[in-house]
């Protein structure tokens, strides 16, 4: 018997619920078709061909999603960010004749170099490995409420603001009942690695739950699948995590943007004082940016054209730094995430090692993968920045020159597959209907014969 493939049919068969002495009982049973009869079944079954021709032909087609060209290979999983060789774990690299050796001795769990410019990533190790991030995590606060609030903008600061801190954070002084502006605020965020100054910024956004849903949506926009956000400055929590990719992602986003650029190239700067917790005054002091790579602090020599951009520490992160420099028309980014050697400063040797691989293979290397893995995201991170007085733009324009921004240029979008699924959806429909009409006059040519023998033994 015949199956319904149709919608609610659920693959039922003609005949269901048929007696079976009855359905195999002999055709003497029934009684003899006639031609007028058998002709009408002919082409009552050229139709039903015809019909099924053109509804089995693109079943996939049919059920793909939009933007899909209903090829039957999964789409890759988060993962893949970034191209399939992405998903590899181990080093990755890709060199060609003349390209010097990967530094040896690199121990971090995981790290990334790749290109500000064109998003290629030349090398990395367990790229998607998800780790702690420490306060390397504050990029994303960044790139995420960097852009609502200008700079001059005053706040005073509230007890509730600095509610909820981790013990032991890294603090850059904030005080209660204190006015401070924004640009105040995020020296803190940046050179001190403050998290009162996080705190304070994500009470100002709203919450810090709030701030914390809108960092993980941020996150999924610029295509970095594997952070999981609990706190907004890095703190350990149980279930925070980003990766070596994602890091570097966020960088990406971050130097696009000239505030975000100025600030993490900053390597001193005066914070304002205040009445602290006690009633005592205290006089403005300075602050120092805790990235020793651009500062060259504690027997760190700092790096050539290093233009920022985050470190982190926490007992479970270990060491994390995300590190950026400019040679030439070229900015690089290196992320390392918790290296194992054990020496002093590690993590600042291994990515001033990987800095100078990446600046001698640059652009003779095959990419291993790509950061442009959401070009919309990334295009669209600072279309939304508010409007700065003319001596804030021209703060952005040199931190732009120093950073090498105006050579970031927004990647290309792929040729979008909607296109493509309307073509090949297309031609696939002229296939069935083409199908489906041979089909008919088939069975239109059936009734005609049928006809004309019936005629023949009439007369």
């Amino acid at each position: 018997m015949g199956q319904v493939a149709g919608r609610g049919a659920a693959g039922r068969s003609y005949g269901d619920g048929m007696n079976v002495s009855r359905a195999s009982s002999s055709c003497h049973d029934h009684p003899r078709p006639t031609a007028a009869g058998a002709a009408a079944r002919g082409l009552a079954a050229g139709c039903c061909l015809a019909a099924a021709a053109a509804l089995t032909v693109t079943p996939a087609l049919a059920a793909a999603p939009p933007g899909d060209s209903g090829h039957s290979s999964a789409a890759p999983g988060p993962e893949a960010a970034g191209g399939s060789m992405m998903a590899g774990h181990g080093v990755l690299v890709r060199p060609k004749d003349g390209v010097p050796r990967l530094p040896s001795g690199l121990s971090a769990l995981s790290w990334t170099v790749s290109d500000a410019r064109t998003g290629q990533v030349l090398a990395a190790k367990d790229p998607h490995r998800k780790l702690p991030p420490a306060s390397t995590l504050k990029t994303l606060f960044a790139v995420t409420v960097l852009p609502r609030f200008p700079s001059t903008e005053k706040h005073r600061v509230t007890d509730a603001d600095l509610a909820g801190i981790g013990a032991g954070s890294s603090l850059v002084g904030v005080q209660a009942r204190q006015t401070y502006t924004v640009a105040d605020l995020w020296r803190g965020v940046f050179l001190s690695s403050g998290n009162d100054a996080v705190h304070v910024l994500a009470h100002m956004n709203g919450s810090v739950p709030l701030t914390v849903s809108q960092m993980q949506a941020k996150a999924r926009m610029l295509g970095a699948n594997d952070t999981h956000v609990v706190s907004p400055d890095g703190y350990d929590m149980p279930g925070q995590v980003s990766s070596a990719y994602d890091l570097a992602v966020f960088a990406r986003a971050g130097l696009a943007m000239p505030d975000f650029a100025g600030y993490v190239s900053t390597a001193q700067a005066q914070f304002p004082g205040g009445y602290d917790a006690h009633g005592k005054f205290v006089k403005s002091f300075g602050i120092q940016n805790t990235n020793r790579l651009l500062t060259g602090a504690d027997g760190v020599t700092r790096y050539p054209g290093v233009i920022g951009v985050k470190n982190g520490y926490t007992t479970n992160a270990g060491n994390t730094l995300i590190a950026a420099a400019r040679r030439g028309d070229r900015t690089l980014i290196a992320t390392v995430m918790n290296p194992q050697s054990g020496l002093p400063q590690a993590v600042y040797r291994e990515a001033g090692e990987l800095l100078d691989w990446g600046f001698a293979a640059a652009g003779r290397t095959s990419s291993v993968g790509t950061l442009n893995a959401a070009t919309t995201a990334y295009r669209a991170t600072s279309a939304h920045a508010p409007a700065r007085t003319q001596q804030q733009a021209q703060g952005g324009q040199q931190a732009r020159a120093q950073s090498g921004e105006h050579a970031q240029q927004d990647p290309k979008p792929a040729a979008g597959p909607r296109e493509s699924s309307t073509a090949e959806a297309g031609s696939s429909s002229t296939l069935a209907w083409s199908v489906g009409g041979a089909l008919a006059l088939g069975a239109a040519g059936s009734v005609v014969l049928l006809r004309r023998r019936a005629a023949a033994k009439s007369r």
